[in-house]
């Protein structure tokens, strides 16, 4: 009996120790590495697919908001059709309970950002917070100065 309290005991404290807040993983992918993978598949439907009904989505670079599941879904499609080869490399992720963090790099070819032609990359941050297994408010940050240098729609600091 007390051989197995002990085990018993042990099993607790590990999956206590193991259940750190953080998104549980399916197949060993985040809830961030999966939507990220969604974004690069270019497909609006999976993409929104990763947020709450209710998402407030905001990319403070270029303005933009996107309130509710609907207009998360626009907002990625209208992405997709801007930088038609976009893509998403996530850097790292930090999640603690229901609060995140990922460093990103964004790039790909501006035809209707600034419809350029041209090819840019960009280092950029997002705060998200998390309710169950889907993420509920993001904020996007990066320097849209720096996507307007590289495909020359300002001109390049002297």
């Amino acid at each position: 009996m007390q051989k197995r309290l002990s085990i018993l005991t042990v099993l607790v404290v590990f999956l206590a120790c193991a259940s750190d807040g953080k998104p549980r993983k399916a197949g060993g992918i985040s809830v961030v590495e999966r939507s990220f993978v969604a974004w690069n598949a270019h497909d609006p439907d999976a993409v929104a697919s990763f947020y709450t009904d209710d998402v407030v989505y905001e990319d403070v670079a270029f303005g933009m908001v996107a309130h509710g599941h609907a207009e998360m879904r626009k907002l990625a499609a209208d992405f997709f059709a801007a930088v038609p080869d976009m893509k998403l490399e996530l850097v790292s992720t930090n999640v603690d309970k229901n609060h995140g963090a990922t460093e990103w790099v964004f790039s790909g070819t501006d035809a209707g950002l600034y419809k350029t032609g041209k090819k840019f990359s960009v280092r950029g941050a997002s705060l998200f917070e998390m309710r169950g297994e889907k993420i509920s408010h993001n904020k996007d940050f990066y320097d849209s100065a720096t996507i307007m240098k590289q495909v020359g729609a300002v001109p390049p600091a002297p």
